[in-house]
C-alpha cells in the first residue's frame, strides 16, 4: 500500500426508531465511527490555548458574556481541530462545561453558528467554577475522527547478528 494513500472516514449518526421528527435536536444521540483515526482535544476556554502557567491574570481578560465567551472558544476549538488536520466537520462529540446553565440557550445559539447542520454528540455539564480562571464561563473538550492512515507496513524482523569476535589488545606482530 502506498503510503501516501489515505482512507475515507466513515462516521454516521444513529437515531432511535422512535425519533420524533417535530423537534430541532442540537446534537445527534450517536456517531457510529466505522473508519477514521480518533482525535482527542483537551478543553478549550476563551482564553489563548497557550497560556502562563501558574496563570497571569491579564491572560484572563476576557468579554463577560457567555455569546463572546463561547465564541472564543470555539475559535480556540477550531484552532486545535486544524493543527490536526480536521475542521469542525470532524467534531463527533463534545463536552461543554458551563458555571450558569441559564445561558445554555446563547452558547447553543453560538453552537449552531459555527458547526451549521454538523451535530456532533454533546454532554452539557453545570459547574462551579473553571479550574482554568474564575473569568471562564464555558469550557469545551471535544473528540474528532480524521481520515485514517493507512496502517503501518509489518516491520521486518531484525536480520540475526553474527557473533562479533573482538580482538585481542595485548596480541602484538
Amino acid at each position: 500500500m502506498n503510503d501516501a494513500v489515505v482512507m475515507a472516514k466513515d462516521v454516521r449518526p444513529v437515531h432511535h426508531a422512535d425519533r420524533r421528527r417535530d423537534v430541532m435536536m442540537p446534537y445527534a444521540p450517536a456517531l457510529l465511527v466505522r473508519r477514521g483515526s480518533l482525535l482527542f482535544l483537551s478543553g478549550v476556554t476563551a482564553a489563548p490555548v497557550y497560556h502562563s502557567h501558574p496563570h497571569r491574570a491579564e491572560e484572563f481578560d476576557l468579554p463577560r458574556t457567555m455569546r463572546e465567551q463561547a465564541a472564543l472558544a470555539m475559535d480556540n476549538l477550531k484552532k486545535t481541530l486544524e493543527a490536526a488536520g480536521c475542521s469542525m466537520k470532524d467534531l463527533v462529540s463534545a463536552t461543554r462545561y458551563l458555571t450558569d446553565v441559564r445561558e445554555q440557550d446563547d452558547l447553543n445559539r453560538v453552537w449552531a453558528e459555527w458547526l451549521g447542520g454538523h451535530l456532533p454528540t454533546t454532554t452539557t455539564v453545570e459547574v462551579s467554577r473553571l479550574a482554568t480562571h474564575a473569568n471562564c464561563k464555558i469550557e469545551i473538550s471535544a473528540i474528532a475522527v480524521a481520515d485514517a492512515a493507512p496502517a503501518a507496513a509489518p516491520r521486518k524482523p531484525p536480520s540475526p547478528r553474527r557473533p562479533r569476535t573482538t580482538r585481542n589488545p595485548k596480541r602484538t606482530r
